[in-house]
């Protein structure tokens, strides 16, 4: 067992941990918080695709729009940007990255309240926020597994605490013991599925709504570890023209587990079918995972709004079991390192 399998099977401990240490910091937070009228989240890598999960988990939930930062705006050309009215969020594992601490760093100037979501909380990133939630992550690996799905659920509480609802926490709990679930059944899935993409010079991860950070995760994972060109898509954009690329043989993952946007994405088997796709799904729909070539089973039950939280790890495994099929090392990814600072 490599250093990356241990991580990916501890998740479900990460989570629980986190959740118990930081649920009432995240409920505080949010009591002292009325009266934004937005959110501005700087991250990069994973936690740029944890900060797209938030999009829709706050304006779906909490009403509030969204925007991810452009922290070139700060670094590269030193331009001030109005925060008016804005709850300004630094998202990043290690911490250390100056271009998302100079977001926080000019928030904070301004009066802006600030909250870091940091494995670190003696970081850069952390020292210029106000609050601190922290993930409680013990990762080495280069590949981001429970910092990813940790700030996942940091960014959770931080929506009930927004919302101010108590049952989000009830939901939230629940949580890691569907994620331990879906390790175990998506494992030999998992296998299976990679036998079948390690051949391919490129692909294309599919989700919407929710999951569409869990598309960009997915893809994040399989091309920085296993070296294969993964692009993430939203269903609805895939259609407004990249869906020519796909002919026989070439690999598509569709990220549908239940709920409001399953339907969309499920929709495209029977096209993509049409023109050869090899097929691949990461959802709790049965009829789906009969359908396509490799179905990767998710944990059902939960509400849509906390399943990104479980269906990224089908992904992560997959990942792991093309880089091998590959020839690759999970621990060892070419040119990566854990911290990787941008200015």
């Amino acid at each position: 067992m490599s250093l990356l399998d241990a991580e990916i099977a501890a998740q479900p401990e990460a989570l629980a941990r986190m959740l118990d240490a930081e649920a009432g910091r995240a409920a505080e937070l949010g009591s002292q918080l009325a009266g934004i009228s937005g959110v501005l989240i700087a991250a990069r890598g994973s936690s740029d695709n944890a900060a797209r999960y938030a999009q829709y988990l706050l304006g779906v939930r909490a009403g509030l729009p969204v925007a991810l930062a452009t922290p070139s705006i700060q670094t590269l050309y030193g331009a001030e940007v109005a925060m008016d009215g804005l709850l300004v969020v630094g998202v990043s594992q290690s911490g250390q990255s100056p271009d998302i601490v100079a977001v926080l760093a000019q928030a904070r100037a301004q009066g802006r309240p600030t909250v870091a979501v940091t494995n670190d909380a003696a970081s850069p990133l952390a020292a210029e926020a106000d609050w601190v939630l922290g993930l409680h992550v013990e990762e080495r690996s280069v590949a981001a597994t429970g910092t990813y799905v940790c700030s996942l659920g940091a960014l959770a509480l931080l929506a009930a605490g927004l919302r101010g609802d108590a049952g989000d926490l009830d939901v939230l709990r629940a949580v890691p013991e569907a994620l331990a679930a879906t390790l175990e059944a998506s494992a030999g899935p998992a296998a299976e599925a990679a036998e079948l993409l390690a051949g391919a010079d490129r692909s294309v991860v599919v989700g919407r709504g929710y999951h569409y950070a869990t598309a960009f995760e997915v893809a994040l994972k399989v091309k920085e570890l296993s070296g294969l060109v993964a692009e993430p898509m939203s269903a609805a954009d895939f259609r407004h023209g990249p869906v020519a690329v796909v002919g026989e043989g070439f690999p598509v993952v569709l990220v549908a587990p239940s709920g409001r946007a399953h339907g969309d994405v499920a929709d495209l088997v029977a096209p993509l079918a049409g023109r050869g796709a090899r097929l691949v799904a990461i959802s709790d729909v049965e009829a789906l995972l009969g359908a396509v070539d490799v179905g990767l089973p998710v944990a059902g039950g939960l509400a849509e709004w906390a399943s990104p939280l479980v269906a990224v790890a089908p992904g992560q495994l997959l990942a792991v079991a093309l880089t091998r099929a590959r020839g690759g090392d999970p621990d060892d990814p070419p040119g990566l390192a854990k911290v990787t600072r941008t200015t």
